[in-house]
């Protein structure tokens, strides 16, 4: 009978906890949302199973010099797994729709006033006593609204690190929710003959131009905003390779087996940190309604400054563009295709919605960079 004591007191049955089970099933969750409804099954599988494994009680893995957490400081902590990504990331984006049509350079810069918004928000939610959440913790929770999870990732390892597994969720969730998300917003600040007009072909775009672009926009940022060139600068090292016709084998690995693996890295370092002591509190729920908060400002706001600059602008533009300006590549572009399409069959948005997509990874990784320096100090 000692031996059966023994042998249940050191099963996980005997010590799992109501939060360790909870997380458990939240993970499940993830899961089933990844496999059974594909919401961004290369994030979500990894950071599923790691949360899986990190609640199983008995298992040190996602502690001490457990294997996940080994992961976790050496890739998330370090901020190394986001810049790899950026880097792939980079060698896949093509330039030329937001080179051909520069104006929408402020459609991205506009889709991020979520994240500001938002940071004041949880300010205000702090001040009422609502919440607790400390100034980096604010501007944590703020990069949500720019739909770049990698962004939000690295912002989040540098100014808040204890709440990394809530901030990673709510980005990659909404993210995956695009579809979902946005197409109200669209329609609710947009009639039906604005989302009617068609927009004139893009120009072709020189391979010089596409070259020259990357080098140039990480010199500008990097001198203006110093705090901002590492993830800018590994987007446009990635984006170099892809454009310049020299380096083919290393642009193919980049944008392929390396991002594949780093992938798999950080989905199980940040599900490490979806423990049930450090997920089920009060400010994980603020941090998932702020981080849709942030997502929904953002939507709008890039709609509305198409609206504006249509109004403005000598050639048509529409509006529905503008929703694209949050950085979910190439998710936000393809809804703004669809919500076009239902509004007008001849009405293809595809590359003219890619500008705004791309000016916004551009502009994520900008705001990134000033909340990085002004309140990471």
């Amino acid at each position: 009978m000692e031996f059966f004591d023994q042998l249940w007191a050191g099963s996980g049955l005997a010590q799992i906890t109501g939060g360790q089970f909870t997380m458990i099933v939240v993970s499940l969750v993830l899961l089933y949302l990844a496999i059974a409804k594909k919401f961004e099954p290369l994030l979500l599988v990894t950071i599923g199973f790691g949360g899986l494994l990190s609640n199983i009680p008995g298992v040190e893995i996602a502690t001490g010099d457990g294997l996940l957490h080994l992961i976790y400081v050496i890739g998330i902590e370090t901020g190394a797994f986001p810049l790899l990504i950026f880097m792939g990331v980079g060698a896949m984006t093509d330039f030329g729709p937001v080179l051909a049509n520069p104006k929408t350079f402020l459609l991205g810069a506009a889709a991020q006033f979520g994240i500001f918004a938002t940071l004041l928000g949880a300010l205000v939610l702090s001040s009422l006593g609502w919440m607790e959440f400390s100034l980096s913790q604010a501007a944590a929770i703020g990069i949500i609204g720019g739909a770049d999870g990698p962004t939000a990732i690295f912002v989040a390892g540098k100014l808040a690190p204890e709440l990394l597994g809530a901030i990673a969720i709510a980005a990659y969730s909404y993210m995956a929710l695009v579809p979902i998300i946005q197409p109200p917003i669209m329609k609710a600040l947009t009639n039906e003959e604005e989302r009617k007009i068609v927009m004139v072909q893009l120009r072709e775009v020189s391979q010089i131009e596409r070259i020259v672009f990357p080098l140039l926009l990480l010199l500008l940022v990097a001198f203006l905003l110093p705090s901002a060139a590492p993830l800018l600068g590994m987007f446009c090292f990635g984006n170099l390779m892809r454009e310049c016709g020299v380096v083919d084998r290393l642009a193919d690995t980049t944008r392929n087996a390396l991002i594949n693996i780093v992938t798999i890295m950080l989905g199980l370092g940040v599900g490490s940190k979806l423990q049930a002591e450090n997920f089920l509190t009060a400010e994980t729920l603020g941090i998932l309604v702020l981080g849709m908060l942030a997502f929904s400002i953002g939507t709008a706001s890039g709609v509305l400054m198409a609206k504006l600059m249509n109004r403005l602008s000598s050639t048509p533009i529409n509006p529905l563009i503008g929703a694209a300006g949050v950085s979910a590549v190439p998710m936000a572009a393809r809804v703004v295709n669809k919500v076009g399409l239902e509004a007008n069959p001849q009405n293809y948005l595809l590359m003219h919605a890619m500008g705004p997509n791309v000016a916004g990874v551009i502009g994520s990784a900008v705001a990134a960079g000033l909340m990085i320096m002004l309140v990471g100090g």
